[in-house]
């Protein structure tokens, strides 16, 4: 039975993940800043009570919330997706063995710099853009494994842009992959494609270094 709990509880997450990014690219055409307090609230709430959140039992306690700054609309882009050379990238896991990407294009990102667009050429496909800044793995920085801008198979989908293949890109809405809470989850990590040499101020932020350690030392059981 503990399966099919742990199967019906990871449902019930994407689902309520999906409806969150409904109502942000809703918000996101007229207020931005609303949209983003609204994923705020929803994601504090999904850590801190559903079954299938990634912060451990041990740690819930104290749970406060997650530590994301106040929205700054210098950090949203619209940004057209530039033909790249093709690229394939693979990721090792300890479960579902390799899971497949290959790289559609790049965007160029104002004072920040490009970012490979990943597709995962596997089932269900869709888009994937992480991105990892100057203050990864640093104290009172981001998540040293990088960011997710986007994962449209899972949900986070900000939406087209204004432009023919071109992507909204907000770095408010940039979070920290499961793995940054739960060894359980192993997730693919931004690749040197997707690492910038400036810090991103906005987004998920990341507390727990010392945890952050124990991650990167731990078994990969689960893909993110």
């Amino acid at each position: 039975m503990t399966g099919i709990r742990s199967a019906l509880d990871v449902a019930d997450w994407r689902r309520r993940v999906f409806a969150l990014y409904d109502l942000v690219r809703d918000i996101s055409t007229e207020d931005p800043a609303a949209a983003h307090a609204a994923w705020v609230v929803e994601r504090d709430v999904l850590f801190a009570t559903h079954a299938a959140s990634p912060v451990l039992p041990q740690d819930r306690a104290g749970f406060s919330g997650l530590p994301v700054p106040r929205y700054d609309p210098a950090w949203r882009f619209d940004l057209s997706i530039e033909a790249a050379e093709h690229v394939e990238w693979n990721v090792q896991t300890g479960t579902d063995g390799i899971v497949p990407f290959e790289r559609v294009g790049i965007v160029r990102v104002p004072e920040v710099g490009s970012l490979d667009v990943w597709r995962l050429r596997s089932y269900a496909g869709g888009l994937f853009v992480p991105v990892k800044d100057a203050s990864a793995g640093r104290a009172n920085g981001t998540y040293g494994g990088g960011r997710y801008l986007l994962d449209t198979v899972k949900g986070a989908d900000l939406g087209p842009g204004a432009r023919p293949d071109s992507i909204v890109l907000d770095f408010n809405f940039a979070y920290n992959p499961s793995c940054a809470y739960d060894p359980a989850w192993a997730c693919p990590l931004a690749p040197a494609g997707n690492t910038v040499p400036v810090e991103v101020p906005v987004g998920e932020r990341y507390r727990d270094a010392v945890r952050e350690q124990g991650i990167r030392d731990s078994p990969i059981q689960l893909i993110e």
